[in-house]
């Protein structure tokens, strides 16, 4: 089955979008290529807006709903479903994470799942009480496995110094994942760098999110406690970088960092 095919238009408002988008072009009887002129796109991005693969951004609302005549129909749809809630969020931001070139993430409470160890994992998911644990193990498990592909994508983490303080599991699982981090930051794809408890109040401690790149688009996932939201319309997700940048600005150096993930594997005794 495509993923047109799998569109569920009475479940998602962005599938709805997408399908809307599809037969109001069919309608007007113009072409792929024709409203990629119109947006400023080529045909492949047409074809993935209209599967919806990728979302459709306000700019293109705008215009569509300007030069269609769809008196604010795109626009409309387009920010209810930005305010609501879509269950597939998840599951294509883990898709986007397996094909991204560049990875950027800063993390307030746990190590990332990207860079988690087993224990760790079956640790944490074991404190939140879910089932299927096995089953979630495997899968965070799987997910580690873009870190390997060649080439690997770039991956720029941020870590709150409580989260390599913060106990999970026994003093054995922790000291076992902090000497993970450390082998992991000598590769050269890789950076780890802490933000330190000292610096007090910043932008980051509103929670933690990704930015992911994609065939040169970024989109940003923000964490929750259940289900993260996926963003992707472009002025949104240049405040995430925004963020992540000023975020940056209090973080230590690479090497600076990796000798406080040192101390900590010790004090985790």
């Amino acid at each position: 089955m495509s993923r047109r095919e799998s569109l569920n238009p009475e479940g998602s408002l962005w599938d709805l979008t997408a399908v809307q988008l599809r037969r109001h072009r069919e309608e007007r009887k113009i072409s792929g290529s024709a409203l990629g002129v119109l947006l400023g796109v080529d045909r492949s991005t047409v074809s993935r807006l209209e599967s919806g693969e990728i979302k459709l951004l306000e700019k293109h609302a705008r215009t569509i709903d300007r030069e269609w005549g769809t008196a604010g129909l795109f626009g409309g749809l387009l920010r209810f479903a930005k305010e609501g809630h879509d269950r597939e969020w998840f599951a294509t931001h883990l898709s986007m994470e397996a094909r991204a070139s560049e990875l950027r993430i800063w993390e307030a409470l746990w190590i990332p799942g990207l860079l988690q160890t087993e224990t760790y994992i079956r640790a944490a998911v074991e404190a939140a009480r879910l089932p299927g644990i096995e089953d979630r193990v495997a899968v965070r498990l799987n997910r580690q496995e873009c870190l390997t592909r060649t080439p690997p994508p770039i991956l720029r983490v941020m870590l709150d110094e409580g989260v390599i303080k913060q106990p999970v599991g026994s003093p054995e699982v922790m000291r076992e994942q902090l000497a993970q981090l450390l082998e992991l930051g000598r590769q050269p794809h890789i950076s780890i760098r802490i933000v330190p408890t000292s610096v007090g109040a910043h932008v980051g401690r509103d929670g933690s999110f990704k930015i992911l790149t994609v065939d040169g688009i970024d989109s940003a996932y923000i964490e929750a406690s259940k289900e993260g939201r996926l963003v992707q319309d472009a002025t949104d997700v240049r405040s995430f970088r925004l963020k992540f940048d000023n975020i940056s600005d209090h973080a230590l150096p690479v090497g600076a960092s990796a000798e406080v993930i040192a101390q900590a594997m010790e004090a985790h005794r």
